[in-house]
């Protein structure tokens, strides 16, 4: 059988297309939401996705099926999600297939290229200096087309891809004399951020107004404000949109549903060094929001008052569109 190694997209954006669209939750499938626009997904489309509150959010009243979880490097998972992605190939047709990861594009793009389903693996904007493993995985495969969001790594089998964060814009609005705060942790288990708590309470800034999303930055007693461990999604979306300053890890998943809700938000890296993650991939995904002027990216210590006004005074347009890539 042959199989087309390449994916060709039209690069008018008024040629819809029926695709099929697989993502893991969280950050995968809000970046393929995202840029499923420029690539011409027609209504028809069908999402291939895990069952959250996520996904059943962002994918309302789009056509979608539910796999069951496939962890990282879950070889049995893949297998599994694989088979289902086979037999809705075996009943319906796809002008192509586009994941942005994770293990689900491994179980998902292979099936759909060897049916003969041009296929596409468009890697994570967080993978900053390479490909993560799925990625390797598939560009070895030469059964699907591979691209970055990052020119910087961008060679003859990986082409560029335009960076989901280059679909947002900063607007500038008027900004409070002082502004009311949402800070957000994520709900990293196992890490805490008090490095991040203590430099809003240095800023002078936290006051009753304050909401907090402490996640596993647990015994916090000195805290203004509403605290929480965790929030339920409407009380998070609702406490993000009516804050004047939205404070957060850099984690890409949080990071972009707060740019969908219009919001500029002070991204704040955790660090290995002290403690607060396994790597220090988030300092890569807020320099590079930083330098597209999507967000205000500092590291901790550098979290001052100055810094929190400058993003009182921004928000984000939502409504731009990636330009399409040409032809291959």
């Amino acid at each position: 059988m042959s199989v087309q190694t390449s994916y060709s997209l039209d690069p008018s954006p008024t040629t819809p297309r029926k695709l099929l669209l697989v993502a893991s939750t969280g950050g995968h499938l809000a970046q393929l939401v995202r840029l499923a626009p420029g690539l011409g997904a027609s209504p028809s489309s069908l999402w291939v996705t895990f069952d959250s509150m996520q996904s059943r959010s962002l994918l309302a009243g789009r056509r979608r099926i539910h796999v069951p979880y496939v962890r990282p490097r879950d070889y049995m998972g893949m297998m599994r999600a694989a088979g289902i992605v086979r037999r809705v190939l075996q009943h319906e047709t796809f002008d192509g297939a586009v994941s942005t990861g994770a293990g689900l594009a491994v179980a998902a793009l292979p099936q759909a290229a060897i049916s003969g389903v041009p296929s596409l693996y468009i890697e994570s904007v967080s993978r900053v200096e390479g490909p993560s493993l799925s990625g390797r995985m598939l560009a070895a495969s030469h059964l699907v087309s591979v691209r970055t969001q990052h020119p910087a790594w961008a060679s003859n089998r990986w082409r560029t891809h335009p960076s989901v964060l280059s679909t947002y814009q900063a607007l500038n609005r008027r900004a409070p004399d002082r502004p009311s705060l949402f800070v957000t942790l994520g709900t990293i288990e196992g890490y805490r951020f008090d490095s991040l708590v203590d430099a809003v309470l240095a800023s002078g800034l936290a006051d009753e107004r304050t909401v907090w999303q402490l996640g596993f930055t647990t015994n916090r007693s000195d805290l203004p404000g509403q605290v929480h461990q965790m929030m339920p999604a409407a009380k998070f979306v609702d406490a993000a949109l009516n804050a004047d300053v939205v404070i957060t890890h850099a984690g890409v998943g949080t990071f972009m549903g707060l740019l969908e809700m219009g919001i500029y938000p002070v991204i704040v890296t955790r660090r290995k060094y002290r403690g607060e993650h396994v790597d220090d991939h988030q300092m890569q995904i807020a320099e590079l929001a930083e330098y597209l002027g999507v967000a205000r990216a500092v590291d901790a210590p550098d979290l001052t008052a100055d810094v929190i006004r400058f993003a009182a005074g921004r928000a984000i347009d939502t409504g731009v569109r990636i330009p399409l890539p040409s032809k291959r």
